[in-house]
């Protein structure tokens, strides 16, 4: 298995020149790091102007591996070739190393990176990424693999370091400033006439010292070019490693590789709106940074999340008076940790009266705002005690529980709401305390534990009658002037006390029913099966010509082609036929298809949009400004490879033989909307101002590509 590392961008305050000369301090040995033995010159070039300098080291490295393994490799030093090329003149340095011992068994590439800040001049930006590979290893392939994870994550932590010291060494000599390098003066010849003296004289007066100074110009001398230089990183698509120690937290050099390498996946592939880091953070951890597990719970949660507009809850969605009466939890304070509080008085809550009156999907509905109140709360407290706080303290308080609680459908109920909060809430709990446990809570942790995930597990505190009021109890972890009244402390609490719902508020199954449809169904989304051969096809008329058509769609189900056609007559409506020759219906999505088979490309429509190949898990979005009036047919249809002409489209002849054949389906749920023009402000802002669904767990950035000057299409992967 390859083993990757990215590490963050690291901030040295000072200017790209004097980082450079602590730098080359480490050469040919560095004392603080043991296993870096010596390290020869085996090539060097300069340009003649000086602002190109290449170096090849060959470099000597003693691994603290056991000497048994070093005897059976036979060798005491390992070797790695580092080769640096600096380029003055755009004030970067690129490092690339890889190992030469053991290089058929043993693939180890490294590349580093020294630009200029690119918000301020003066700073430098470090960057590093490395890749290790075990092919074979004597049958020592897994302690082989730990020891070098070992020794690298070891030098990565003492990388600043070392660069500091030597910068203090520098200024212990006196050394404060490193000039930059300025192109060399070039003599005119004797040839030269007075005219082009005089263009060069008025030149120089144009040109400042300071664009001298950055370089400006210097191609004119030809001098040689230095190795391709990545994108410039930016605050808004690069981590700082400072700002993940402010917001994030302390991370351990592997962590913070695996959240950057997670992000730059969700970059290159939801290019709109990625989640925020603490809640990628937050999947990372609940999978113990296992990127592959942690990214496939993410996708699961982000879909979930935009098919039932989890992100507008709580500006969309207000709880019935049964619940703000008779549901006896709330919001109180914080803990000593900065966390939010959230009080729940089980046992006074009327658990079976709740479900009868509100239905369990009501019931859901309202802990998933209570949840994301929490996520609201933990990004204000962060700002607040200025440090990382991602997770809340609940405080359960038993007394009163009883028999009653124990009521199936409430415990159902219980277990349903437990497993979506585990699966879409990952290690937002810090801290559970459990006061006045009774002796019926024994059956109750057996019936909900084995759906808790371990790590929530171990975050339980679980107090019998009053011992949380002795040591190690609600003192160690509240200040006593938030503790509430109710648990005899002097803070008052206005938490609901709960008490019995009244009967005259139970509804009947059939009513819950249809509540809880209609609360599960409230999307904007549709969904819709692609065949072979059968696409499926909306139909939207434009009467005022620069219209705006947006879309927004994820790919659920297999690899799919997304078409958008014009036509000046309307196609004839689908027929309702389960199999007919425009319409199929299936379990899993409607299929409409409104392109007449008669129909010829060219002359009875037109392709608007170059054709858009989405594969499975891919979530886009974009929008086309309409030139014409008329009827604007949007196409998803099943890709193959080669795909389909869009002159020769099958029909339900070939559906006939594909619709059991599960490789030949594909499944898609989309949202459009027509805005007019004067009110579109590009679709990111007009889609998100339709309740598109984005996350507001999202940061947004900057991506977004345009097919045609008329439209612009952002895609990513939810899945």
């Amino acid at each position: 298995m390859v083993q990757k590392y990215q590490s963050p961008v690291r901030v040295y305050k000072h200017p790209f020149e004097l980082i450079m000369a602590a730098y080359e301090r480490r050469f040919p040995t560095c004392p603080l790091i043991p296993m870096f033995v010596d390290s020869d010159t085996v090539n060097e070039f300069k340009s003649e102007d000086g602002a190109i300098h290449v170096i090849e080291r060959r470099c000597k490295l003693d691994i603290d591996a056991p000497r048994l393994l070093k005897k059976i490799a036979g060798v005491d030093y390992v070797y790695f070739v580092q080769k640096n090329s600096l380029n003055s003149r755009e004030r970067t340095l690129h490092i690339e190393a890889h190992n030469e011992t053991f290089s058929n068994r043993v693939i180890i590439t490294e590349h580093c990176c020294y630009t200029v800040h690119p918000e301020n001049e003066d700073w430098t930006c470090f960057e590093q990424s490395a890749s290790l590979d075990i092919k074979s290893f004597f049958g020592f392939e897994s302690t082989v693999e730990k020891i070098a994870m070992k020794q690298y994550t070891s030098n990565i932590k003492k990388g600043k370091e070392i660069i500091e010291y030597y910068l203090r060494q520098l200024e212990e000599e006196g050394i404060t400033f490193v000039p930059r390098w300025t192109p060399p003066s070039i003599a005119p010849s004797s040839e030269t006439s007075s005219l082009c003296k005089k263009q060069a004289a008025s030149l120089a007066l144009v040109v400042p010292d300071a664009a001298q100074a950055e370089g400006l110009g210097s191609e004119a001398l030809g001098s040689p070019s230095g190795p391709p230089e990545p994108g410039a990183g930016t605050p808004d698509d690069k981590l700082d490693a400072d700002y993940i120690k402010r917001y994030l937290g302390d991370l351990t050099p592997l962590q913070e590789s695996c959240l950057i390498r997670l992000r730059q996946w969700l970059q290159e592939t939801h290019k709109g709106k990625i989640p925020k880091d603490e809640h990628i953070l937050r999947f990372l951890r609940a999978r113990d940074f296992n990127i592959d597990k942690a990214r496939e719970i993410m996708c699961q949660s982000l879909t979930w999340r935009k098919q039932h507009q989890v992100d507008y809850i709580l500006e969309t969605w207000s709880p019935p008076q049964v619940l703000q009466d008779y549901y006896a939890g709330g919001w109180h304070h914080h803990d000593k940790d900065g966390r939010p509080l959230y009080v729940l008085r089980l046992g006074q809550m009327d658990t079976k009266g709740l479900v009868r009156a509100l239905g369990e999907e009501a019931l859901l509905r309202y802990v998933l705002s209570i949840n994301e109140e929490g996520l609201r709360r933990c990004e204000e407290n962060t700002k607040v005690f200025g440090r990382p706080i991602s997770s809340w303290t609940c405080l359960v308080d038993l007394e009163g529980l009883n028999m009653r609680h124990l009521w199936r459908p409430g415990v159902k109920a219980l277990l349903r709401i437990i497993e979506v909060v585990e699966a879409n809430y990952p290690e937002t709990l810090g801290r559970l305390l459990i006061l006045r446990a009774p002796r019926v809570f024994p059956v109750l942790w057996t019936l909900v534990s084995p759906f808790i995930d371990d790590n929530t597990r171990r975050k339980f505190l679980i107090y019998a009658g009053n011992d949380y009021q002795g040591p190690g109890g609600l003192l160690d972890y509240i200040d006593k002037e938030i503790i509430p009244d109710f648990l005899s402390g002097e803070c008052m609490c206005e938490v609901p006390e709960g008490g019995l719902v009244p009967k005259s508020l139970y509804r009947t199954a059939e009513e819950l029913e249809n509540e809880d449809l209609r609360l599960w169904t409230e999307t904007i989304y549709q969904s819709a099966s692609v065949f072979k051969g059968a696409p499926h096809e909306i139909l939207i008329q434009i009467v005022d010509a620069s219209s705006v058509i947006t879309w927004d769609f994820d790919v659920c189900k297999g690899d799919i082609v997304f078409n958008i056609y014009h036509s000046k007559r309307s196609p004839q409506p689908p027929k309702k036929d389960s199999l007919g020759a425009h319409s199929i219906t299936s379990p899993g999505g409607n299929n409409v298809q409104l392109i007449d088979r008669v129909w010829q490309l060219g002359r009875d429509y037109s392709m608007v949009e170059s054709p858009l190949i989405c594969k499975e898990g891919e979530s886009v979005q974009g929008s086309h400004v309409t030139r014409w009036p008329g009827f604007y047919i949007l196409q998803w249809r099943f890709h193959s490879m080669p795909a389909c002409a869009a002159t020769n489209l099958p029909r339900v002849d070939d559906v006939l033989a594909s619709l059991q054949v599960s490789s030949h389906k594909c499944k898609v749920m989309y949202y459009t909307e027509v805005i007019g023009s004067e009110d579109f402000r590009g679709s990111m802002t007009s889609l998100e101002s339709s309740h598109s669904g984005f996350s507001q767990l999202s940061a947004a950035t900057t991506s977004s590509s345009q097919s045609q000057s008329s439209s612009m299409i952002s895609r990513w992967r939810f899945c």
